[in-house]
């Protein structure tokens, strides 16, 4: 194929360096690459609806946590594919999920995991509330939503944020256009305004990269200052749209970034909101 595929996903980075990103359209599901983007392949049983997903270390192994969109649920995979845990959207409480047209509208954008191995799922394009399961897929507590302490608006992409001790929550305020620092229990700690529609977050030694949806990537300190931009794109009707076709694309000029990891090394990867589908490198280690 000469591009990905549509992708309205996610990538990450395993330890040994393989970029999955996940995509719809021929190829969908999990794609996998190698550092210099030739395609290994894609991963057995992973569906094509990972809005967001992840890869975590633990004791025996490497896993992908992804959060399905359509179908509702949370998986937990080992990297060859095998599936050794599925949370269905059911489990949660019926009263903290939206309805729509009389139906209940569950819209799981995002998922992580505390060092702890308790689950954080956001239902980003519904509810705004964030869930929390234990590392068996029980279902513990919630908290968030579009009312006051929060006021989220889109709350698209959720991370577990290691650079504090103890961990905190960093949520990408989309439609508000924020950044929100949470504590692991719910309380609004800190809020970095005037963003370009975060999307999607990750964190590498004392940065966190944040993908924003209106082209581009900033790296902010663990006080919200912006250390670095990457990737601003100055033409605006190439912006929050995946319809840019790879003839405008620009080396190193993002359209609409929908996810982003660090590599072990600190090199950046962004996967951006397009029909064709891209993942873009910034190589940051000197």
């Amino acid at each position: 194929m000469q591009t990905i595929g549509q992708s309205h996903g996610d990538v990450a980075v395993a330890s040994n360096g393989d970029v999955y990103v996940s995509v719809g359209g021929a190829r969908g599901g999990v794609q996998v690459f190698d550092t210099t983007g030739k395609y290994l392949r894609n991963v057995p049983n992973a569906p094509a609806d990972f809005h967001g997903f992840t890869i975590h270390q633990e004791e025996s192994g490497e896993f992908i946590y992804g959060a399905r969109l359509s179908g509702q649920s949370i998986l937990k995979m080992q990297l060859d594919g095998r599936i050794v845990l599925s949370i269905a959207g059911s489990t949660i409480p019926p009263e903290l999920v939206r309805m729509r047209d009389g139906k209940p509208s569950l819209r799981l954008t995002n998922v992580d995991v505390a060092p702890d191995g308790r689950i954080f799922a956001v239902d980003g394009y519904s509810s705004d509330v964030i869930h929390i399961f234990d590392a068996n897929g029980k279902y513990l507590d919630s908290f968030g939503g579009k009312e006051a302490p929060f006021g989220f608006r889109t709350c698209h992409k959720i991370a577990i944020d290691n650079r504090f001790d103890p961990p905190r929550i960093l949520c990408c305020d989309r439609e508000n256009r924020r950044v929100v620092h949470l504590s692991i229990d719910g309380k609004v700690l800190n809020v970095v305004k005037e963003m370009k529609r975060p999307a999607a977050v990750a964190e590498h030694g004392d940065l966190a990269a944040i993908a924003e949806i209106e082209g581009r990537i900033s790296l902010l300190d663990k006080e919200g200052n912006t250390v670095l931009l990457l990737g601003a794109n100055d033409v605006k009707a190439q912006t929050a749209t995946n319809q840019v076709k790879p003839a405008d694309w620009r080396i190193g000029i993002l359209t609409a970034p929908h996810g982003v990891d660090f590599d072990s090394q600190g090199n950046l990867f962004v996967t951006e909101f397009n029909v064709y589908g891209r993942v873009v490198r910034y190589d940051l280690v000197k």
